[in-house]
C-alpha cells in the first residue's frame, strides 16, 4: 500500500502543480513581472468542476448503504454550479454583489430541482431523506470547493499551493507519525486509527511546509506561516474526520478503491474541503 501511496501521490502532486502553474502562466498571475489577466483561474476552475464527476458517485454509493438516493447527474451539475461562483463573479461589474446573488439563486434553484427530480422519479418515496442527502452533497462538494477556487482567484497560485501542500503534508505527517508512535486515540468512535501523536505529526509537518512557502515564496511573514501551518494542519484533520463520519455511517473503509493507496477522490479532497473556508478568511485578514 505504501508504494502505491508514494507513486500515485507523486503523480497527483506533479499534475496538480503543473496545472496550477500552467494556468497561472496563461493568466499572468505566476509572477509580478507580467500583468494579470482580468479573468483568473480558468484551468483550475475546470479541474474543480471535473472533481465532481467521480466525487458525487462516491457519495451516492455511500448514501445507498443508508437507503438514500443521490440524483447523480443533477448533483454533479449543481455541485459544479456552486463550486464555480468565484470564477463567474469576475464577469460582473460588482463582483461581491454578483457572487452573493449567484450563490443565493443557485442554492434556491438547486433545491427546487432536487424536489422536482424526486417528484418525477421517486414520487413520495423517501422524500425527506433523498432531498436532504442531495442538498447536503451539493453543499459539501460544491459550496466548500468554491472557497478553494476563491483562494486561487483572489490570492494567486502560490497561496493556493501553500494551502494545499500544508494540508496534504499534514496528512502525511499524521499518517507517518501515527503509524510509528501512535498510542493515544484522538477520536476512537469516528476514526480509530487517528491518534494524538498523529495530530502532533500533522501540526509539525504543516508548520514546516507553511514556513517553507512563507520564506521562499514571500506569501506572508514566516511567523504568520507558523500560525497558518499549525491551524490548517489541525483543521485539515478535522475535515478528514468529517468524511470519516460519513464513511463509518455507511460502514465503508474508503469512499472507493479508484486510486490505489488512497481510496477514492473524497479521501483525497476531504481535508482541503473542510479547511478551505477558514483558509480564505485567513488570507483575507492578513491582506486587509
Amino acid at each position: 500500500m505504501l508504494k502505491y501511496r508514494l507513486l500515485f501521490g507523486t503523480l497527483m502532486v506533479l499534475c496538480l502543480v503543473g496545472l496550477i502553474l500552467a494556468g497561472a502562466s496563461l493568466d499572468g498571475s505566476i509572477s509580478a513581472a507580467k500583468d494579470n489577466a482580468r479573468i483568473q483561474g480558468s484551468l483550475f476552475c475546470l479541474l474543480v468542476v471535473l472533481v465532481a464527476f467521480p466525487a458525487v458517485p462516491e457519495m451516492a454509493k455511500m448514501a445507498r448503504r443508508k437507503n438514500a438516493r443521490i440524483f447523480t447527474p443533477l448533483a454533479i451539475v449543481s455541485s459544479a454550479v456552486l463550486a464555480t461562483s468565484w470564477y463567474w463573479r469576475q464577469f460582473g461589474n460588482d463582483p461581491i454583489a454578483f457572487q452573493l446573488h449567484y450563490v443565493l439563486f443557485a442554492a434556491a434553484f438547486c433545491l427546487s430541482a432536487i424536489f422536482l427530480y424526486q417528484a418525477v422519479i421517486f414520487g413520495t418515496s423517501g422524500v425527506t431523506v433523498n432531498c436532504a442527502v442531495n442538498f447536503f452533497t451539493v453543499f459539501y462538494l460544491g459550496f466548500l470547493s468554491s472557497f478553494i477556487l476563491g483562494l486561487r482567484i483572489n490570492f494567486g497560485p502560490w497561496a493556493l499551493l501553500m494551502f494545499i501542500f500544508t494540508v496534504k503534508f499534514a496528512d502525511t505527517g499524521a499518517y507517518t507519525i501515527g503509524r510509528l508512535f501512535g498510542k493515544h486515540k484522538f477520536a476512537p468512535r469516528i476514526s480509530p486509527g487517528k491518534t494524538w501523536e498523529g495530530i502532533g505529526g500533522a501540526v509539525l509537518f504543516g508548520i514546516i511546509t507553511a514556513v517553507g512557502f512563507s520564506v521562499f515564496c514571500g506569501i506572508m511573514p514566516w511567523c504568520y506561516g507558523m500560525i497558518f501551518g499549525g491551524i490548517f494542519a489541525f483543521l485539515g484533520q478535522l475535515g478528514d474526520l468529517a468524511e470519516s463520519m460519513i464513511k463509518r455511517d455507511a460502514e465503508e473503509k474508503d469512499s472507493s478503491a479508484n486510486i490505489p493507496g488512497f481510496g477514492g477522490v473524497l479521501d483525497i479532497i476531504d481535508s482541503p474541503l473542510g479547511a478551505a473556508p477558514a483558509a480564505y478568511a485567513f488570507f483575507m485578514l492578513i491582506n486587509c
